[in-house]
């Protein structure tokens, strides 16, 4: 659901901010730490319940207040605007609501507000541990696999159990086997999931590179975490003993990884620096064009763009965004660096950013 309406209190230096973004394009122009990142990052607040800036919340939350606040209304096809919004306070707690109600989780406002984000921080998919590309598989699971959730949860509380139960020590293989019939189901279910997940976005994501640079020759590879040709019955079961020994459950879905490899090798090692750049930016566009095509819109924020790609390749990547209908959120510090050609047809609309004031600029007020 696009955003038809954004309200934000006391993130970072927006003390209070209101706008109407358009339903496609918003640029945002504005000096380093004018605030508009803050916009991005309060955006993805209200989807993940946490800043892609920082993991501790007192960070994004204003000096000298007690919570941040973030309202929206987001657009549905048939009827009025869905009201939600997130309140995040300084002792940890988050407040979530959802046309009034309260929510359970902030796993309410993700399935209702998916947002992909492309930032400086995203080639960290890259050059991260395996657990960020996990993070990448799973996020699309979530959306791609409306019982992914649950299984995920399970298997995550029966692993942590586990790994407590042998953190004690001097414990039976026997008794460990008793513990284990759960978190072989629920692995396999999550570990099903994750590989059809990867198998469908495969295509997707070597379309979208091709167009932003087809000599790129790369391909995506999915471990699941423990020998192919085995169950997870069968690993677990096998590797049992060691695991007393180390004290933690080595081999399983906690150990998958999704392996980006180029003609000579691994893609950190062997491609340019601006080829990893197009790289994740085709993983990121073809994870919300899957998504996209099965009928569920979402949000991209691109954070201080002409950083990333050079101009020829900025523009691909704009035309791509611009192809797939979406709602799109782009930084910038000068509007030399997005002032793209946007098709006649695009509702594209300038913002201006000073010292946590944002205002429709001038640019933006003839084209609307």
């Amino acid at each position: 659901m696009p955003l038809v309406r954004l309200d934000i209190s006391h993130v970072r230096n927006l003390s209070s901010v209101r706008f109407e973004p358009s339903p496609q394009v918003n640029v945002i122009i504005g000096e380093n730490g004018s605030g508009k990142t803050s916009v991005l990052e309060a955006i993805h607040l209200l989807s993940f319940g946490r800043s892609f800036r920082s993991h501790k919340h007192k960070t994004y939350i204003q000096h000298e207040n007690e919570h941040c606040l973030v309202f929206a209304q987001l657009h549905q096809e048939h009827g009025n605007p869905v009201p939600v919004g997130l309140q995040r306070h300084r002792d940890g707690q988050i407040d979530v609501r959802i046309e009034g109600q309260r929510a359970q989780s902030v796993v309410e406002l993700a399935e209702r507000l998916p947002v992909q984000l492309i930032n400086p921080d995203a080639f960290r998919l890259l050059e991260g541990s395996p657990s960020v590309r996990r993070q990448f598989i799973d996020w699309g699971v979530f959306h791609f696999d409306s019982e992914f959730i649950r299984s995920w949860r399970g298997w995550q509380k029966a692993l942590k159990q586990r790994n407590t139960l042998l953190r004690r020590g001097k414990i039976s293989a026997s008794l460990l086997a008793a513990f284990d019939q759960e978190l072989i189901r629920l692995g396999e279910q999550v570990n099903t999931s994750r590989k059809a997940y990867v198998e469908r976005l495969t295509p997707y994501f070597l379309t979208v590179l091709s167009l932003l640079n087809e000599d790129l020759n790369v391909s995506l590879q999915f471990f699941q975490g423990w020998d192919s040709q085995k169950s997870l019955q069968m690993a677990v079961e096998a590797g049992r003993e060691r695991d007393i020994e180390l004290g933690y459950t080595h081999t399983g879905p906690q150990r998958a990884e999704l392996r980006v490899k180029a003609e000579t090798g691994d893609a950190l090692d062997t491609l340019s620096r601006g080829q990893q750049k197009l790289v994740v930016s085709a993983l990121k566009i073809a994870q919300g064009q899957l998504l996209i095509d099965m009928g569920r819109p979402l949000v991209f924020l691109v954070d201080d763009l002409p950083a990333e790609l050079d101009a020829n390749h900025r523009q691909k990547l704009c035309r791509l965004l611009e192809s797939l209908n979406s709602q799109i959120f782009i930084t910038s510090v000068g509007p030399d660096t997005t002032d793209f050609a946007w098709a006649d047809t695009t509702d594209v609309r300038h913002f201006s950013m000073n010292n946590g004031e944002l205002s429709l600029s001038s640019k933006g007020l003839q084209e609307s």
